[in-house]
C-alpha cells in the first residue's frame, strides 16, 4: 500500500510541475521577469514555510538548531537548483512545454541518479548506495541501462526539435505562440537539467533535519511508518536559495529591460496578473510538496527521483499536444517526437524495475 500511495503522491506532484507554466502562458502585457519573479516569491518565499508550519511544529527551531555546515551546504545546493529552475523557464520558453521538458526532466533524471551515488562513493554513508554498488549489482547495471536509454531519447526528442525548426524555417513563434528558438533553447535546457538535479542533492544535505522532524512525530505517533512532511522543513532552506539566485536575475533584467512598470502598468490586467503568476508559483512549489510525501513512501533513491521526473515529462507532453505545439510539421517529425518521448518513459520503466530488485 506504501509503494502504491507514493506512486500516487509523485503523480499529483508531478501533475504540479508539469502545469505550472499554463498559467503564466494567460499573463497579458508584462515581461517573461516580471511574472517569474512574481510567481516565484510564492513558490519560494511565502507558501514553503506555510506549508512547513501547517505540517511540523516547531519547524523554525529544527533550522535554527541545525549545524551552519548542514544549511550553507542545503542553501547552496538551492542555489545551484535555482539556476536550473531559471533556465528551466527559458527554455520551455523557447522549445515550447512539450520539448523543453522532455530534455531538461530528462537530463534532471539522469544527473539526479548518478551524481548522489558518485558522491558517496568518495563519502560512504550507511544505507546509501555508492557508485561501485551501481556498477557491480544487477540491479544497478539496470539502472545504468536505463540511465543510458534515457540518453537515447533526449537525443531523438532533440533531433525532433531540430526538425521543427526545419519545417517552420526558423519562424520565432509556433503554433502555440511559444517563441521557438532551438539552438538557444538547447543550451538553456542542457543547464537546466543539470543544475536542476541539485533539488535532490539539496535534499541530502538537508536530510538530518528532515530526519529530527521525523524522530519528533514518531515519538507523538508511535507505529504509524514514516513522517510523510519531514521534507518541509528541507524544503525551505533550498528554496531560499533558489529565491536569491532567481530574485537577483529578474531585478537585473527588469533593469536592463526597463520593465519595472510592469508591477504598476494599469494598462495590463494586474489583478489577473498577480493571481496568475501566484497559481503557477504555486503549482511550482506542490511538486516538491508531494515529492516529498512520495520519497516518504518509496525512499529518497534513483527511483523515486526518476518516478517523479516521469510523470512531469508525460504531464507536460500532454499539455504540449493540448496547446498544438507540434501542430504544422511533418508526420515523420511528429513521429520523432513521439518515439523520442516514448524512449525517455521506457527509460524511467527500466530504472524503476532496477530498483525494485535491489535487496
Amino acid at each position: 500500500m506504501g509503494i502504491i500511495l507514493g506512486v500516487i503522491f509523485h503523480f499529483i506532484g508531478g501533475f504540479a510541475s508539469g502545469s505550472f507554466y499554463m498559467p503564466y502562458k494567460k499573463v497579458k502585457g508584462w515581461s517573461w521577469e516580471t511574472f517569474w519573479i512574481v510567481g516565484g516569491l510564492f513558490s519560494w518565499l511565502i507558501v514553503p514555510p506555510i506549508a512547513a508550519y501547517l505540517t511540523i511544529p516547531g519547524f523554525g527551531t529544527i533550522i535554527s538548531e541545525a549545524p551552519s555546515a548542514v544549511i550553507g551546504t542545503t542553501f547552496f545546493m538551492g542555489l545551484l537548483w535555482g539556476i536550473g529552475g531559471l533556465t528551466y523557464g527559458l527554455g520551455v520558453r523557447y522549445l515550447g512545454v512539450s520539448l523543453g521538458s522532455s530534455i531538461i526532466l530528462g537530463l534532471c533524471s539522469l544527473f539526479g541518479a548518478i551524481i548522489p551515488s558518485i558522491y558517496y562513493q568518495f563519502n560512504p554513508t550507511e544505507g546509501k548506495d555508492t557508485f561501485h554498488d551501481l556498477i557491480t549489482t544487477p540491479w544497478g547495471q539496470l539502472v545504468l541501462l536505463g540511465l543510458f536509454i534515457c540518453i537515447v531519447g533526449i537525443v531523438i526528442s532533440g533531433k525532433a526539435g531540430g526538425m521543427k525548426d526545419k519545417e517552420l524555417g526558423g519562424a520565432e513563434v509556433d503554433a502555440s505562440g511559444s517563441e521557438f528558438k532551438l539552438a538557444k533553447g538547447l543550451f538553456l535546457a542542457v543547464v537546466s537539467g543539470v543544475l536542476s538535479a541539485c533539488f535532490s542533492f539539496g535534499i541530502e544535505a538537508g536530510s538530518s533535519m528532515g530526519a529530527v522532524a521525523n524522530d519528533i512525530w514518531k515519538a507523538a505517533h508511535p507505529d504509524q511508518g514514516e513522517f510523510l512532511f519531514k521534507n518541509n522543513v528541507i524544503f525551505v532552506v533550498i528554496l531560499w536559495g533558489g529565491l536569491t539566485t532567481n530574485f537577483i536575475w529578474c531585478m537585473i533584467l527588469n533593469f536592463r529591460n526597463k520593465t519595472f512598470s510592469d508591477y504598476t502598468n494599469k494598462k495590463t490586467p494586474l489583478i489577473n496578473n498577480y493571481v496568475l503568476s501566484a497559481i503557477g508559483g504555486t503549482m511550482w512549489f506542490l511538486q516538491f510538496f508531494f515529492y516529498g510525501m512520495g520519497e516518504s513512501k518509496l525512499g529518497n533513491g534513483a527511483s523515486s527521483w526518476i518516478l517523479h521526473m516521469s510523470f512531469i515529462i508525460l504531464v507536460a507532453n500532454m499539455w504540449g499536444l493540448l496547446l498544438r505545439e507540434w501542430k504544422g510539421v511533418s508526420k515523420k517529425t511528429s513521429r520523432t517526437i513521439i518515439i523520442g518521448i516514448a524512449t525517455i518513459i521506457l527509460s524511467v520503466i527500466v530504472v524503476g524495475y532496477g530498483n525494485s530488485l535491489k535487496p
